[in-house]
């Protein structure tokens, strides 16, 4: 077994984050400071605040592994003297081997911080990190908040302007090729969550509304469906350097997206939907415009539309199956 901690990180493991939050106090009282502009001070106040917050999260995280290294040297020492069992894994297997030391990155919303924990092993076994499990770590090393915020960024734009926003927010602690993994990992359970949820009754008059839609995403040229990939091979660049008219940059394929909702009825004027000569007065207000409750979402780019079709009316069947509710349909093209 390795040597224990070291004594002075026990005393204090939040020395490195107090000697920062009083840098930072003495940075904005000193006589320099009053000559900055708001902006400056605005960039220096978050930027030592991301690193006085992340040096207070490893601090944790530091008093953390202390405190386990304390339960699990005494637990060892009861199990050798027969006064407790071993510590045994998911797999039944007991890992009497104690190791402590054991390191993992895991990068946040405010940096990168190292994660220690003590390791239980046994020959031919993984080891065993109770640690892991306390923390609820994933396998990767971006955490879950890191990860839920790609996904806040991804569905605004593009994967490079999400990186963007992340890089200026939490710094470089991600990737483009990890936000586009954790886009895939946060949507494998899109089937399981909807249903686990049970769409509420709703009266006669609640409308039932449903909308397909397609968007074209630019593909690989392995990846096109045949028509496209065969009108791609028949075309010819026109020039080497530009585009032509009408010409495209890339051959898409069309992803088709269906959604269900609920809607209550929300009859409106004429002026309540376009602009009104002269402005509007406060006489007469705008009425209020419907709101979608109950959303129910689904879409493909591996089908076809038929498919994605069928189960949004399938969808739209099982809410209202005896057809006693109005149907509202928008459709685009």
């Amino acid at each position: 077994m390795q040597a224990p901690y070291d004594a002075g990180l026990a005393a204090d493991v939040f020395a490195e984050a107090k000697n920062t939050f009083n840098w930072l106090i003495g940075q904005l009282t000193d006589p320099a400071s009053g000559l900055l502009t708001h902006d400056r001070l605005e960039e220096t106040i978050v930027e030592q605040g991301r690193e006085l917050q992340r040096q207070l999260l490893q601090a944790h995280l530091d008093l953390r592994a202390l405190r386990e290294w304390q339960q699990a040297h005494h637990a060892r020492q009861d199990t050798a003297a027969g006064a407790s069992t071993p510590v045994v894994g998911p797999d039944g297997v007991p890992r009497p081997r104690l190791e402590t030391g054991h390191h993992r990155l895991l990068a946040t919303m405010v940096g990168t911080v190292t994660v220690t924990r003590c390791a239980w092993r046994a020959p031919g076994v993984r080891n065993l990190y109770p640690a892991d499990a306390a923390l609820s770590l994933p396998a990767v090393r971006h955490s879950a908040g890191l990860a839920k915020l790609a996904v806040i960024e991804t569905v605004r734009g593009s994967f490079d302007a999400a990186h963007a926003a992340l890089v200026a927010r939490c710094g470089n602690v991600i990737g483009k090729r990890q936000i586009e993994q954790a886009i895939v990992q946060a949507a494998v359970d899109v089937d399981a969550f909807y249903a686990a949820r049970t769409p509420l009754p709703c009266t006669a008059c609640t409308v039932l509304a449903i909308s397909v839609d397609g968007k074209g995403i630019a593909m690989r040229p392995e990846a096109l469906r045949p028509a496209t990939a065969k009108a791609a091979a028949r075309a010819r660049a026109t020039f080497r350097t530009r585009l032509a008219a009408g010409e495209k940059p890339a051959r898409k394929r069309m992803a088709t997206l269906g959604v269900v909702y609920d809607a209550e009825p929300a009859p409106r004027r004429p002026h309540d939907v376009i602009a009104v000569p002269g402005g509007r007065s406060s006489r007469r207000l705008p009425r209020a415009r419907p709101n979608a409750t109950r959303k129910w979402l689904c879409g493909s780019v591996i089908t076809g539309p038929g498919p994605v079709i069928a189960k949004v009316f399938d969808h739209a069947e099982a809410r209202d199956p005896a057809h006693a509710r109005p149907w509202v349909v928008l459709v685009d093209g």
